[in-house]
């Protein structure tokens, strides 16, 4: 998806040329900043598509670790149970701070499907609520406060 999403941004800057016929990374100006050296360092006898192919290769394997981390966490969640000397608002907390890290993650888990967790791992003492709840409320549409 990123790999698309640069080529088309390079094409609607008529820049996408570069990378297709190869171009070659042309030497450094007179006078650089130091930014131009490392870049130019970091380029050095490298072709427009060399670079290009370290971009997406390297956008790839950082997708590909981000999805991964994202799997753990959502089953990390999914294996949560209250603790018996614990709050509602420590383990909600919990599950948040789960959700967070999903979220900074890219990716999301609903406030819903918090509330649904808690709902369901509470244990028997809360019974009469989470059927009182379940009774007179729309559950997907219950905020997680």
């Amino acid at each position: 998806m990123w790999a698309v999403r640069v080529e088309t941004y390079l094409e609607a800057l008529n820049l996408w040329e570069a990378v297709e016929k190869d171009y070659i990374v042309p030497a450094i100006l007179v006078n650089p900043t130091l930014a131009q050296i490392k870049a130019h360092k970091e380029m050095q006898n490298h072709t427009s598509n060399e670079i290009w192919d370290y971009l997406k290769n390297e956008y790839e394997r950082d997708e590909r670790i981000r999805w991964m981390q994202v799997l753990n966490l959502v089953r990390d969640f999914e294996m949560q149970k209250i603790k018996e000397t614990e709050t509602v608002k420590e383990y909600d907390e919990r599950l948040l701070s789960i959700a967070n890290r999903v979220r900074l993650l890219g990716s999301s888990l609903k406030d819903s499907s918090n509330v649904e967790k808690i709902l369901v791992t509470l244990p028997e003492k809360f019974e009469a609520t989470v059927t009182t709840l379940e009774n007179t409320k729309d559950l997907s549409k219950i905020p997680l406060a």
